[in-house]
């Protein structure tokens, strides 16, 4: 590990944590010149994205559920559908959802059609899990397979958005679809399907033939859509998700923007945009069960078969509250990812674990990057301001080496976290080339691991331990 023109706070508070019970392992220290910044190149990297994305527009037609028959209150399933045809057919416009509360189940869209909520519409959906077959082709944790269909569906579909006022609840809770993770109680649980799910993916199914759907407690994601271009997600509140919140799979040309994510069951990740190029979430508000934000690019040998990274993907301007990590890259890496970069953003609460979080292990394995985080203000992380987990899960036991290069942190300031920096690894696998630069770490209660880094670079870094009696 290469410690970097430290400020001299930053330096008595690292080895004086060091002596403590800072653990080292693999890792070479010592003081070195300063290093170039590289900012200039990550805004001209970020803007060549965003000069790229063009969001999708709509013709200026309306097509109200109401004239396609549905009733506030009544099962709208086929209102909604009608409207989505039509609108389609026409080619394109807006299928807007009135004031009120309307039910439905799984929601299709097609191209050219925007789903629109108007202020004070509340859509909900059905909690019955017959409601969501027959089962479709969808994503599991980054596996392929058969299960029931994600509340909102589109496959291989160009201009298509959600936008809008009003909220989308998923109707989960602790007594639907929640339980079955299978923490609490001894009811239905995902645990046995999900163990048969990995042990196909390793025995190479075609994941046609991996059929699960009604009996296997297997939870679909919210918004799913998959091989698509084109897609914008806008303004809409999204509560109590089954599962995953906002999943683009293998998408290009990705807006989120303006969403407020409040969904705190288990997995319940608020944006994870998994094999997808040309992506920008901005302006959103996530408060989760899991990640806030978290990006993959599939497990195991699914992800190394497809073989799509996640690529070129802004982040900005957004605040995350409750969650694992506020922006998390993994632990579904198998495709890699690259060219990240995250900005402006506000993070803060006791609920909050991590605020960078990096994971995967030798199993999933993955290239991660080219990640960039700047003018980042962080209140309170319970655990660590940057996490890397590379013995997440099964760890070292495993064939393929993961791999992370290229990150940088600058401006970036804490006021209250468990540890400033924890790393966990093993031998085979490389971190390297990660800069912080310019920032200032408060608050901070106790050592982080520091195990099997290649190169740690701290530029202008000050880390100034917790007073006694405070968090």
């Amino acid at each position: 590990m290469l410690i970097s023109a430290l400020s001299v706070r930053g330096l008595r508070s690292i080895l004086k944590f060091m002596h403590s019970s800072l653990i080292l392992s693999g890792v070479v220290l010592s003081i070195a010149a300063a290093s170039a910044s590289v900012v200039g190149d990550v805004i001209g990297d970020e803007r060549s994205v965003l000069d790229r994305m063009r969001e999708p527009t709509f013709p200026a037609v309306e097509f109200l559920i109401t004239d396609h028959g549905a009733v506030a209150g009544c099962d709208c399933s086929q209102a909604i559908a009608s409207a989505i045809r039509a609108c389609h057919a026409a080619g394109g416009g807006r299928v807007t959802i009135p004031a009120g509360t309307w039910r439905t189940g799984p929601v299709r869209l097609q191209s050219n059609v925007e789903l629109h909520l108007r202020e004070h519409a509340t859509l909900t959906f059905d909690s019955e899990p017959a409601k969501y077959l027959p089962v479709v082709l969808t994503r599991f944790e980054g596996m392929d397979y058969m299960n029931y269909a994600p509340l909102i569906l589109a496959v291989e579909q160009e201009n298509i958005a959600v936008t809008g006022r009003g909220t989308l609840d998923g109707g989960a809770s602790a007594e639907a679809w929640w339980p079955w993770k299978g923490k609490r109680g001894s009811g239905p649980s995902q645990k046995e399907a999900r163990n048969r799910l990995v042990q196909q993916v390793a025995d190479g199914v075609p994941p046609a033939d991996r059929l699960y759907g009604d009996g296997h407690f297997m939870r679909p994601n919210f918004i799913q859509p998959q091989r698509c271009k084109g897609v914008l997600i806008e303004g809409v509140t999204i509560v109590n998700s089954p599962m995953w919140v906002i999943h683009p799979l293998l998408c290009t040309n990705v807006t989120v923007r303006g969403v407020t994510v409040k969904s705190l069951g288990p997995n319940n990740d608020g944006c994870n945009p998994e094999s997808c190029r040309d992506v920008l979430i901005e302006d959103c508000l996530f408060e989760t069960g899991d990640d806030c934000i978290a990006i993959k690019s599939g497990r195991n040998d699914d992800g190394r078969r497809v073989a799509v990274p996640s690529d070129n993907i802004v982040i900005r301007r957004c605040t995350m509250k409750d969650g694992h990590g506020g922006v998390t890259i993994g632990s579904e890496v198998s495709g890699d990812v690259r060219n990240v970069f995250v900005s402006d953003c506000r993070m803060d609460s006791p609920n909050l674990d991590r605020a960078f979080r990096f994971k995967s292990n030798a199993v999933r394995g993955g290239v991660i990057e080219n990640v960039h985080f700047r003018d980042v203000t962080i209140g309170r992380v319970a655990k660590a301001v940057l996490g890397i987990e590379f013995d997440y899960d099964e760890g070292a036991d495993g064939p393929h080496r993961p791999v992370l290069r290229n990150v940088s942190i600058e401006r970036v300031t804490s006021a209250s976290s468990g540890t400033a920096i924890d790393i966990g690894s093993f031998p085979a696998a490389t971190i390297t080339d990660i800069r912080i630069k310019d920032s200032t770490f408060r608050g901070v209660e106790g050592p982080g691991r520091m195990s099997h880094v290649g190169s740690l670079i701290l530029e202008n870094v000050a880390i100034e331990p917790a007073q006694k009696g405070k968090k």
